[in-house]
């Protein structure tokens, strides 16, 4: 699958949050959307923040860019001063069409992708991500599925089957893709528990409460438990963002 997705990449750009080892290289194959923001207090206007931040966060942002346009990816991007940083990073979200979400830990080579597939719903967006950022990479990707008591083997296959299917449409090897199927586990418990093995997950923003797990989490804790990048698929919008 050769068509760019749009992936979006949000970096504190002004509280020491940079780009991580190894993620312009995970992002060679992608259109990336960065996104430069500082959450500013209540009683500061934007145009404050600007004129006293705007110099420094455009140096480091120009410096980001390079990083993931000398990998091979294509770039635009977008400097914010905000009160709500979640806001800010859902209007991109919407602005640009981003397919994805990265949280942009540090990664070496990636061997093996971890693809937590929950449900049929947002199956093709997932694939789509998959087979865009991975598909000319010499990586292994594994389907991943929790199944409750009341899910049957016939029905996890066709679910786990579909997904490598698309795969295979969108151009990657069926050969590179494997599945693994636990049960009566708390999901997310179970994929923290499994990515530790992976060097990268891509799991759709449909998962339990996971934009908020996302980015609701401070980020130590959420390093403590995924310690690789990780893509957040978002769902399609029906609506636009105001």
């Amino acid at each position: 699958m050769t068509d760019r997705l749009s992936i979006l990449v949000p970096i504190r750009v002004l509280e020491g949050e940079s780009v991580p080892e190894g993620v312009p290289e995970l992002l060679a194959h992608a259109h990336v959307v960065l996104l430069g923001y500082h959450v500013i207090p209540e009683q500061t206007a934007p145009g404050q923040a600007r004129m006293q931040f705007e110099d420094r966060a455009t140096e480091r942002l120009d410096e980001y860019e390079e990083m993931f346009e000398d990998a091979g990816a294509t770039v635009e991007r977008r400097l914010v001063f905000t009160h709500n940083g979640q806001k800010t990073i859902d209007r991109m979200i919407a602005e640009h069409n981003c397919m994805a979400v990265l949280v942009p830990n540090a990664t070496g080579p990636v061997e093996d992708v971890l693809v937590p597939v929950r449900g049929a719903i947002g199956v093709d967006r997932l694939a789509r991500v998959v087979a865009s950022v991975f598909g000319d990479m010499d990586a292994d990707v594994t389907l991943y599925h929790v199944a409750d008591e009341d899910t049957t083997d016939d029905d996890i296959q066709t679910l786990l089957g579909g997904m490598a299917d698309r795969l295979a449409e969108f151009g990657m090897d069926p050969s590179t893709i494997e599945t693994r199927i636990d049960r009566d586990q708390d999901p997310l418990d179970a994929i923290v528990d499994v990515a530790d093995a992976f060097d990268t997950v891509v799991m759709g923003e449909t998962d339990p409460s996971l934009t908020t797990f996302v980015f609701g989490m401070p980020a130590d804790q959420l390093a403590n438990r995924f310690l690789g990048p990780v893509f957040v698929v978002q769902r399609e919008r029906t609506e636009e963002v105001e």
